[in-house]
């Protein structure tokens, strides 16, 4: 079969946060700020993209808009997987995650591109969850940012012989998240060439009771977040890389803020046990950084990537 010209599907994805601090390519936590995407099938072949926002071709970072861009890539990831063959396609994509700041947008265009296809492919080819997320997973490499991102939530991920699996959880009401972005950007790939080969025991140890007194502080327990969020495994190594990142993070530390890299950074999450705290963070930040910090006070979201047919 083969997917009608003039198809078309609006789709929503969130940003996301991953590591969160002890939780080192493990957890994942899906936030309200959002990457939409429309597409639509035409007769002719390949595909054109329009791009608005980041990434756009007036940007510092503008990325690429025809066949070769990650979007694409993914929507024919996601066809080839079908057995479908793919139509020409028109794409203009509205960016609002900030490109190489640590929250998720290589996630946000890989899963924007799956669902899109999942939209297209309606009614000739049904994905379930777990489909989608081993797609995910084959484009990205690792699964702790596309799980937030399809599903939403909290996430906990890891790997199988049969692929990648995933749990998602419901955040307790009172957790109010706060991203603090720079101008400046970090390759992810960069940020992982830091990192060691092995690690001592002890922080081992001491990774694996934070990130499981994580889960707890996040779902049950607020006042737990600042214990919670103390990590010897990656944050240390990474961070005469961005060295602001990492200064400020302590500084909001010193403070009593449970703050942390944001994924591959250079952003900062800080996860406050409630909104007061949370507008505390970002006077704290104002008061002591002559440079930019962009402060997105955010929510949450539950509810992961969806599509609806365009009208």
């Amino acid at each position: 079969m083969q997917v009608p010209v003039g198809r078309a599907v609006t789709v929503r994805v969130p940003a996301t946060s991953a590591n969160l601090g002890p939780g080192f390519d493990t957890l994942g936590l899906a936030l309200g700020f959002y990457d939409e995407l429309e597409v639509s099938t035409r007769s002719e072949p390949g595909a054109t993209v329009d791009v608005i926002g980041e990434g756009a071709a007036d940007s510092a970072a503008p990325v690429s808009t025809d066949s070769s861009n990650l979007v694409v890539q993914s929507i024919a990831h996601a066809f080839a997987h079908a057995g479908v063959a793919m139509p020409g396609l028109n794409l203009r994509a509205h960016n609002q995650i900030p490109h190489s700041r640590g929250m998720g947008s290589s996630s946000a265009a890989i899963v924007s591109g799956l669902v899109a296809a999942q939209g297209l492919l309606e009614g000739i080819f049904d994905f379930d969850a777990d489909t989608l997320l081993r797609l995910a997973t084959d484009l990205e490499g690792h699964p702790d940012n596309v799980a937030p991102a399809l599903f939403g939530g909290l996430t906990i991920a890891w790997t199988t012989e049969d692929g990648p699996r995933c749990k998602r959880l419901l955040v307790h009401r009172g957790v109010s998240p706060l991203v603090l972005v720079p101008s400046f950007t970090m390759s992810t790939k960069q940020a992982r060439a830091l990192q060691p080969e092995s690690v001592p025991h002890e922080d081992a140890i001491f990774n694996v009771s934070r990130s499981s007194l994580l889960v707890a502080a996040l779902t049950q327990s607020p006042e737990l977040l600042f214990e919670s969020t103390e990590d010897k495994l990656h944050q240390d190594y990474r961070a005469e890389a961005m060295p602001q990142t990492s200064t400020l993070i302590k500084l909001l530390r010193e403070h009593g803020f449970a703050a942390v890299v944001s994924g591959a950074g250079p952003s900062i999450l800080v996860l406050c046990s409630d909104p007061a705290q949370r507008v505390e963070a970002a006077k704290l930040v104002a008061q002591h950084e002559e440079s930019p910090w962009r402060a997105l006070m955010l929510a949450v979201d539950f509810a992961g990537a969806s599509y609806a047919p365009a009208e």
